[in-house]
């Protein structure tokens, strides 16, 4: 691992790729910590305390939101924008299936779109979640229309600045944009969620009780290892689906076999993103209008009772096979194994070759999905079995399944880059 790190620092552009990211990433961490002017950050950390469904859009933004920063709103109103997109062109909207279909001009323009869309989702979102928040707490200095719109159109500037750095960080730095920043929200956060566990457990323990907080933290600490093995062995668990040549030899060994790899869970964390934002997007918006109505739907979609947790894992297994389907197309992969004359032994090639794809990932996504949605669960479910435990461990078991599976892909994607690196150069 150490020889990877050095080997990667010695690369001058892989080098030059990280220091970019870094330097990104440092102004989105300074743009977190710059409060909106005329909001008292004070009043809207304690309720956020208090507040399940606005801790998490807290986590996601990486402290951003409970100090109302200039990116309080984080990247929120893109994924939700995203989501909505790729749901309406699965045969809802003829234009927008049309151009899920065209190749990379059709993903062009639906990205554009997707960002225009983003505006308008920040715009309101924004404006709502100010007025609500005024009018509940008092948070604005200047509680008037203008001030409402003063303060929307901040936060909106702020979440399109984060698209903006996103974007320069997927074509100049490493890894995916968007996915780095949220991945940086929550690390920074990391610390502080230990600090608050050792508190909760530990520091306010009386003399005879101490003993069991030192044991409930090192029971926090090695759920969290749990959590991160368990991610790594479903990032990196294949299905190699053995694929030959027609021009090849009948006869071949082992070694010369060549693969097609078919991740388990092709989704990454992205489930796990989009059944939050599902989860949380009622309630914020029942928040904002009508007080009742919402005390009732957040009690029902908590995330600390059954219920909501059994919806929240429904929404994570559906949206494991929903992703999986945008990312891996078997009807296109048997195409062009067809056209570069490869076949799967003991599979006709055509139809035949299709049915047999579809239904190995299907297979396999139904491993994933369980696995992943286990992994999701679990840290919101072990409070509930053990009273004892903090209840902030559901929300850092979330980040974990973020971080870690933002990280390998980055490490994947860096490694893939020092390989071309030094192909290239044994070819010269």
């Amino acid at each position: 691992m150490m020889d990877t790190f050095a080997s990667l620092f010695r690369n001058k552009d892989i080098r030059k790729k990280i220091l970019f990211t870094l330097g990104m990433l440092l102004i989105y961490r300074i743009g977190s910590a710059i409060p909106v002017p005329g909001v008292d950050s004070a009043k809207l950390s304690a309720q956020i305390a208090d507040n399940s469904i606005l801790s998490m859009m807290n986590l996601l933004g990486g402290g951003a939101f409970e100090r109302m920063s200039v990116f309080a709103l984080g990247v929120t109103p893109y994924i939700t924008s995203s989501i909505i997109i790729q749901l309406l062109s699965m045969d809802v909207i003829p234009a927008l299936t049309e151009m899920a279909k065209s190749g990379q001009t059709g993903r062009t323009k639906m990205d554009r779109i997707t960002r225009y869309l983003a505006v308008v989702l920040a715009m309101v979102q924004s404006f709502s979640m100010v007025y609500g928040f005024d009018r509940q707490y008092g948070v604005l200095a200047n509680s008037n229309f203008s001030g409402y719109l003063f303060t929307a159109t901040i936060l909106t500037a702020g979440t399109q600045l984060l698209i903006w750095i996103g974007d320069r960080i997927s074509m100049f730095g490493i890894g995916n944009g968007i996915s780095m920043i949220i991945f940086s929200g929550i690390v920074s956060n990391i610390p502080a969620q230990f600090a608050q566990v050792w508190n909760i457990s530990v520091g306010g323990a009386e003399a005879g009780a101490a003993f069991s907080g030192v044991l409930q933290f090192a029971l926090y600490c090695i759920l969290y290892f749990a959590i991160i093995i368990g991610v790594i062995i479903m990032e990196t668990a294949v299905r190699k689906i053995p694929i030959q040549y027609t021009s090849s030899s009948n006869v071949r060994g082992n070694g010369d076999m060549t693969y097609l790899p078919f991740k388990i869970n092709s989704a990454s964390v992205i489930p796990v993103i989009f059944a939050s934002s599902i989860m949380t997007a009622p309630q914020i918006i029942l928040s904002f209008i009508n007080q009742d109505a919402y005390q009732k739907v957040s009690s029902f979609l908590s995330l600390q009772k059954p219920v909501g947790l059994i919806i929240y894992a429904v929404l994570t297994f559906l949206f494991t096979f929903f992703y999986t389907d945008l990312q891996v197309d078997p009807d296109k992969i048997a195409e062009n194994l067809g056209k570069s004359g490869a076949y799967i032994p003991g599979i006709r090639p055509g139809s035949e070759t299709r049915t047999y794809l579809h239904k190995v990932l299907n297979r396999i996504t139904v491993l994933g999905a369980t696995a992943l949605t286990l992994i999701a669960v679990i840290p919101y479910l072990l409070p509930m079995l053990i009273p004892t435990l903090p209840s902030s461990i559901s929300l850092g078991g979330t980040g974990i399944i973020i971080v870690v599976g933002v990280a390998m892909e980055t490490m994947a994607q860096l490694k893939g880059q020092l390989t071309q690196k030094q192909y290239h150069g044994f070819l010269k």
